[in-house]
């Protein structure tokens, strides 16, 4: 039973692994990708759920974003972090 519950968790954390590695592996960077956040982020209108699924699919992205300074004025602001954590991704700390 022990060994049973061993393999069963082992297996476990390689799924997780290999699902974590597809998805890093997946995305592609792209700031144009969240054009669809742009009147929620502007306005007080609540995202959709395209932006939403965008930042999701964006969020290992966010600190690259964050980095440039071209992007880190419109990204790093109260509307764009509330969007985000209204989505469900709250900002990284970076």
């Amino acid at each position: 039973m022990k060994a049973t519950y061993i393999a069963l968790c082992a297996l476990l954390v390689v799924v997780v692994l290999v699902d974590k590695a597809q998805v890093s592996m997946a995305v592609t960077c792209s700031p144009a990708q969240l054009s669809s956040c742009v009147s929620a982020i502007t306005s007080a209108t609540p995202p959709s759920n395209l932006c939403c699924s965008k930042i999701k699919e964006q969020k290992p992205c966010l600190c690259q974003y964050l980095r440039n300074p071209n992007l880190k004025k419109f990204v790093n602001t109260p509307n764009a972090r509330k969007v985000a954590s209204t989505c469900g991704t709250p900002f990284p700390k970076c």
